[in-house]
């Protein structure tokens, strides 16, 4: 099962739009109308980060090996909520995204799984796939729409509520996971097609061609250069002391690899494991995906206009990795 875990849940004032406060809301009587009078700005850009296969625990186990900038002030400093569940049992990385960004279950959106098999088609479909629209930025990877997703979610209702005005994006290294939670009226999704391509690529659902600004982060290297390092632990390694031993039975291997025990020499293991695919499933597969959400704000212009603009960023190596080694390895405190 894979689970996630909301950190920023659908509200993350971005720069100096940190946070949203209504300071006062009055009642005026002119001449038998009821005028309503608000000292309240709107936010300019709204971020929604979901964290695949974050278990909640994580945040307990690994508390001192994080940052206080990260999770530690999120934790003291925003809404921790330690008791929520899921009233659905299939807990697939996309059933989960939807559930929350359109605030029901599967019974309602339709995304009851990640694949299902579709009695009217009598064949396996994949939710995000739609062959009425093409791959732009690549060869393939692209025939993607959230067609199948039956109810909108909340950047819709934004969208809607502001007369389609503002921006609605949404990226990941998922094609699933960019698409689904920006709705049906998103401005654009873009995600990670590995392989020999190694670019970040969208469907002419959206567009008929990436934007400049997309061409020119594709062009910039940096997913080349994440995978000529080698990824270590941050810390030395003896002080993980949360985790199995470095190299336990229950870790599955790369391709060219003997032993799953850190370091891990990308430039090598590339080789073997599908080239930019390998980004993916490791840290640097977030990175990468960071890179692209600051790109994405700057060449958007994203929080500079006179409505709001909501992005949507999933983070998904983690996932990748957790279902390679499983949950209590070491290499996960290290994504």
């Amino acid at each position: 099962m894979k689970r996630l875990l909301v950190f920023l849940l659908l509200s993350i004032i971005f720069t100096q739009c940190i946070a949203v406060k209504s300071k006062k809301t009055t009642f005026v009587t002119t001449e038998n109308t009821l005028e309503l009078k608000e000292d309240f700005k709107r936010p300019k850009l709204m971020i929604g980060i979901v964290v695949d296969q974050m278990r909640y625990d994580y945040l307990i186990k690994f508390y001192n090996k994080y940052g206080d900038n990260g999770f530690k002030r999120l934790m003291s400093k925003g809404y921790n909520l330690e008791n929520v569940h899921f009233n659905y049992i299939q807990t697939y990385t996309e059933v989960g995204h939807e559930s929350i960004y359109n605030g029901t279950t599967p019974v309602n959106h339709g995304i009851i799984s990640n694949d299902w098999y579709d009695k009217f088609e009598k064949r396996s479909v994949y939710c995000v796939d739609d062959m009425r629209y093409e791959t732009v930025g690549a060869k393939t990877g692209g025939k993607k729409s959230p067609h199948k997703m039956l109810t909108t979610t909340i950047l819709d209702q934004l969208r809607l509520a502001q007369n389609m005005e503002g921006k609605s994006i949404g990226i990941s290294i998922k094609d699933r996971s960019a698409i689904l939670p920006a709705g049906h009226t998103a401005n654009a999704a873009y995600w990670f097609e590995g392989g020999n391509e190694g670019k970040f690529i969208s469907s002419t659902f959206y567009m008929n061609e990436l934007p400049n600004w997309v061409t020119n982060f594709n062009n910039s290297g940096k997913a080349n250069e994440y995978l000529n390092i080698t990824w270590n632990t941050y810390f030395d390694i003896d002080t993980y002391t949360e985790s199995l031993p470095d190299n336990n039975e229950f870790e599955g291997i790369f391709k060219g690899k003997k032993t799953p025990t850190f370091p891990y020499n990308l430039a090598e293991l590339r080789k073997e494991n599908n080239n930019y695919n390998l980004l993916k499933e490791v840290p640097f597969g977030n990175s990468i995906v960071t890179d692209f959400a600051e790109a994405t704000i700057l060449g958007e212009n994203l929080g500079k206009g006179n409505f709001t603009d909501f992005l949507t960023i999933s983070y998904s190596s983690k996932e990748y990795i957790g279902n390679k080694v499983r949950v209590n390895a070491l290499e996960i405190k290290t994504t």
